[in-house]
This record gives structure tokens, C-alpha cells and sequence, in this order.
């Protein structure tokens, strides 16, 4: 790792006459690089909780009173860890149809997701996203989103709209993971998580593929705020066969389908 770190180093350095004092900044990123390879798990807690702070800060964050919060505070009530790791919920009052699941435990979900989602299927999908948290699936798109935002300090040397993304670096590690999609193996291993937590809940775990027949309705639907459903879905297992899956799980367990 040394080595290699070295010689990108130097090729920077070899460019420093075309480039002016930037290389400092291409410097940084090679750094950054080679620190998120051999990041601490203290430091790398340490970051996702400044993200997800940041997050909480720009986004509109439903108060403890709201119907909102006090709907998922009774769903996830009792639902403190997952293999260890704390968890902690908030809705974000947004029209955009999402949750998301970060490594430190933190989930949250957004008010129109609620809205389209029955208690059931609302459930499903915080288990599918308490399952990235417990599979450290979470931990491994935000290790990757650190190495991508630290490439990104490297280019900013080369463009100015590169610099401005890396001078806010907690920004850029945030949206660089968010946007991170996960493999279709890892949707899977969350979506039987999922399936599992409701079972664990003792609730009909079928809900797992009726919310996924809910979001596959929605994506259709011609709502223009429902449309980046199909993009956020587009790299996972497509509705269909997560709604088979969901199906032959239910049925060998004696669960009625519908």
C-alpha cells in the first residue's frame, strides 16, 4: 500500500508545473485515498456520524410530535439494535419515496414513503433496511463513497467543479453513498432479512412482497413523484421476481398470499 501510494504521490508531483499549487489538493485526495483503505472503525464512526448529522441538519426533520414520527415510533418500538449496532429513526417530511439505512444505525425514512405504504409493508422495508445495517452492507457503499469523495479531491486539482464538490467533504462523502447502489446480492440478503424481522415481529412476512407490488404499482403510476423509483430500483432485483421470491418464501412457511 505504501508503495503504491507513493508512486500516485509522484505523479502528481511530476505534474505540478502545468498544474500551479493544486497538486496540493491532488495530494490531499491520494492521501485521503490511502487513509480510507486502512481507516480506523473509530474514524470511520466518527465520519458517518458527522454525515448523518449534516444530513439531519439539511433536510426537514419531523418534529417528535408529528404523526409522522409517532407512526414510526410505534412501528419500530423495541427495535433498538441490529447485531450490535444501535439503531435510531427519523422521518424526513419530503415528496420523494425513500428510506435509507446508514452504518452507524441511523435509518431514515421519508413522510411519502409513509404515505404510500400500509404499517405493514412500512415495516417490511425498514427491516429490508435495518438488514444493510446488520449485514454491514451499509458499511461497505459508505468505504467505498470514502475512497470515490477522495478520488474526487484528487480530480478537483484538474477541475474546478471537482474542487468545488471536495471542499465540502462531508457533503460529498454523504452523496456519493447515498447514491451508491447496492449489488443485487446484497438486495437479496436484506429483502430475506426483512422477511425474517417480520416473522421475528409476528407479522405476515408477505408483506415484504406486497410493499414491493405497492412500489412497483407506484413506479408506473406516470407521478412524476413516484418516477425515480425506477431509477432507484434500476440495479436491484426487479419487482417481479422480488415479489416471486417474497411469494415461494411465504407459501412454505404457511402464509397466506394475496
Amino acid at each position: 500500500m505504501k508503495k503504491l501510494l507513493l508512486i500516485v504521490c509522484m505523479t502528481f508531483a511530476i505534474s505540478v508545473p502545468s498544474f500551479g499549487q493544486s497538486w496540493l489538493r491532488a495530494l490531499s485526495g491520494a492521501l485521503k485515498a490511502g487513509q480510507a483503505m486502512t481507516i480506523s472503525d473509530k474514524d470511520f464512526a466518527d465520519m458517518v456520524r458527522q454525515s448523518v448529522a449534516s444530513m439531519d441538519r439539511s433536510n426537514k426533520v419531523c418534529s417528535a410530535n408529528s404523526a409522522y414520527t409517532q407512526r414510526l415510533k410505534r412501528l419500530t418500538r423495541g427495535m433498538t439494535n441490529a447485531n450490535g449496532t444501535p439503531l435510531n429513526f427519523k422521518v424526513y417530511q419530503t415528496s420523494e419515496v425513500n428510506a435509507f439505512a446508514c452504518p452507524d444505525g441511523s435509518i431514515r425514512v421519508y413522510s411519502a414513503l409513509m404515505d404510500a405504504l400500509s404499517d405493514n409493508e412500512l415495516l417490511g422495508v425498514i427491516g429490508h433496511e435495518i438488514g444493510h445495517v446488520a449485514l454491514r452492507h451499509s458499511h461497505k457503499a459508505w468505504k467505498s463513497a470514502l475512497l470515490r469523495s477522495a478520488a474526487s479531491d484528487a480530480l478537483g486539482a484538474m477541475s474546478d467543479t471537482w474542487a468545488t464538490l471536495s471542499d465540502s467533504y462531508l457533503g460529498s462523502i454523504t452523496s456519493v453513498a447515498l447514491s451508491a447502489k447496492h449489488s443485487r446480492e446484497h438486495e437479496e440478503q436484506a429483502d430475506d432479512y426483512g422477511y425474517a424481522f417480520l416473522k421475528k415481529c409476528g407479522k405476515n412476512p408477505w408483506a415484504m412482497g406486497q410493499a414491493f407490488k405497492k412500489l412497483k404499482v407506484l413506479s408506473k403510476s406516470g407521478n412524476s413523484k413516484y418516477q425515480k423509483l425506477l431509477y432507484a430500483f434500476s440495479s436491484h432485483p426487479d419487482f417481479d421476481s422480488r415479489i416471486s421470491r417474497m411469494r415461494a418464501k411465504a407459501k412454505k412457511d404457511g402464509y397466506a398470499c394475496n
